[in-house]
């Protein structure tokens, strides 16, 4: 006998139907489905070194697996990797935290996820400088805040003027998000910007979440970290992925004031729990002694800066020098005025993969990624330079 029952439908909460897909994730896949076609794509969208994880990293991880070290760890990590950050922090950014002051996360993505679900309450506003990462307002906004931007312009080189941000603050101000190196634009802020951002959030009673994910790759400038002034009102979040090419290990961490950092154990501890116990151990390696790579590393990266900032502005398509990270926002309104029909011509035409700045907010431009080789930078430029 068959009985006919009607079919469900899982109704889905307002919190996913908000959510907005990754752009750069979308390009990317895009870019390997025409890879996959046998379509020949240089790719210049994806935020990921491509030199290998350094090899003294690999056996820290094999001795891990070898030594059995593949069970449960603490929800927050492994004392011996937060003493490493803890040290780190000390030697290279001035900073005294205890490994209790340390959480150790998925990644970086998830240590913000943490934070931000850890002190915003519906309706709390979080400052952000434009253009940002575009996971930055949807992570506040599913955490129940409302994201508020702060223009920076290109033809400033997206200078902040931390005045702007004080200008932002109203009753319901929770926080200032800073990213420095940036992500898209490799801006990088001088200490007396963030000195200034950091008295506005002391003044008000706010948070300062500091992202300085790509601290280390960073060109004849100086990194200063915002804790540095204040180590109460700001949350410092890092990660191994970019400086030390293990984007695929997910091993991110923050330092902040007590209270915080043990709300996000707490969500933590409810969600993923521990992170991967063999990549702690890698990190632990990594974060105590990579100099030698961290410098062969941001070399390179100079030189693809230097190549890819002169090529695109010689084309035509103006291209700010960034201080740091490894993208750059070129200004694609001769191909397209909007940046989703640039980005559309340049994959379909040019067979480059880029990615439009809409999500980034930054209207007439899109972000090219040059950690990849002098080779690939070369022919994206060439097929690039046909195309206009």
């Amino acid at each position: 006998m068959t009985l006919n029952l009607p079919s469900y439908r899982v109704a889905l909460s307002e919190k996913a139907r908000s959510l907005k897909p990754s752009s750069t994730l979308a390009v990317t896949a895009r870019a390997q489905e025409l890879k996959k076609a046998g379509v020949d794509v240089v790719s210049m969208a994806a935020g990921e070194p491509d030199f290998d994880t350094p090899q003294h990293i690999k056996e820290a991880a094999i001795a891990a697996i070898a030594a059995g070290k593949t069970k449960y760890t603490a929800v927050q990590g492994i004392i011996e990797l937060r003493e490493t950050i803890s040290a780190k922090l000390e030697r290279e950014n001035g900073l005294k935290y205890s490994p209790d002051q340390v959480t150790v996360s998925t990644g970086g993505k998830q240590a913000l996820f943490n934070a931000f679900l850890a002190f915003l309450d519906p309706g709390d506003e979080v400052i952000i400088p434009t253009p940002f990462w575009v996971s930055y307002p949807e992570m506040i906004a599913f955490a129940g805040g409302v994201p508020v931007f702060v223009e920076t312009l290109a033809e400033n080189n997206y200078a902040l003027d931390a005045e702007d941000i004080a200008r932002a603050v109203t009753p319901k101000t929770k926080a200032i998000l800073l990213n420095s190196p940036a992500n898209p634009t490799g801006v990088v802020y001088p200490e007396a910007t963030i000195r200034r951002v950091v008295e506005i959030a002391v003044q008000h009673g706010l948070l300062v979440v500091t992202d300085e994910m790509y601290e280390h790759i960073i060109y004849g400038e100086r990194h200063i970290s915002a804790a540095s002034f204040d180590m109460d009102h700001v949350l410092t979040v890092n990660g191994a992925s970019k400086a030390y090419s293990m984007t695929g290990w997910r091993i991110g961490y923050a330092a902040g004031p007590l209270p915080l950092i043990k709300a996000m154990n707490a969500i933590q501890g409810q969600s993923t729990s521990n992170p991967n116990s063999i990549a702690q151990w890698a990190a632990v390696a990594a974060i105590a002694d990579s100099r030698e790579y961290i410098e062969m590393a941001r070399a390179k990266f100079q030189q693809r800066r230097d190549r890819i900032v002169a090529g695109l502005n010689a084309l035509g398509l103006k291209t700010p020098l960034p201080g740091g990270a490894f993208y750059v926002m070129a200004d694609t309104t001769p191909i397209a005025k909007d940046e989703m029909e640039a980005t559309r011509v340049i994959l379909d035409e040019a067979k480059v993969a880029v990615v439009p700045g809409t999500d980034f907010y930054a209207p007439g431009r899109v972000r090219l990624s040059y950690a990849t080789s002098m080779e690939q930078i070369e022919e994206a430029l060439s097929r690039i330079g046909k195309l206009v």
